[in-house]
């Protein structure tokens, strides 16, 4: 488990030096994706399925980078596209692709399938948290 959270913060982090964001925003980007990895590590070891894990992931990425965005005074963006980078389904996208390479039709649709519906899921995760921030602002 240590090593799931190592990584997943290293890799976070590490990607939001990519995206060239401040750099007092290091930590947070990556503990964005670290919680984010843990829910989803969590939910996947207790045999619930991958897109629902993820989507859940990433309703948790965007609610806490709405909460940074408002105490560190910086835009949401930085700390919600940092939080989804480990969620994205990259190597799943590459087997598909190798499977089609390989002229393995059956397997390669049903793993783009599934990274379609992972993509998916993490795009409307995003939007049900912007949804659920702007239910809570219209309430106050």
């Amino acid at each position: 488990m240590i090593e799931q959270l190592a990584t997943s913060f290293i890799a976070s982090a590490a990607f939001s030096i990519l995206f060239n964001t401040p750099k007092k925003s290091l930590i947070q980007c990556g503990l964005v994706g670290m919680l984010s990895w843990i829910v989803y590590y969590t939910l996947i070891q207790n045999h619930v399925d991958s897109v629902f894990s993820t989507l859940t992931a990433t309703i948790i990425v965007g609610v806490i980078s709405q909460l940074f965005a408002k105490l560190y005074k910086m835009p949401v963006i930085i700390f919600s596209v940092s939080g989804i980078i480990p969620l994205v389904p990259g190597g799943l996208a590459y087997d598909a692709m190798r499977r089609f390479v390989e002229k393995d039709y059956t397997i390669a649709v049903e793993l783009a399938a599934q990274a379609f519906l992972i993509s998916g899921s993490v795009a409307v995760g995003l939007v049900l948290s912007e949804v659920l921030n702007q239910m809570v602002r219209k309430k106050r």
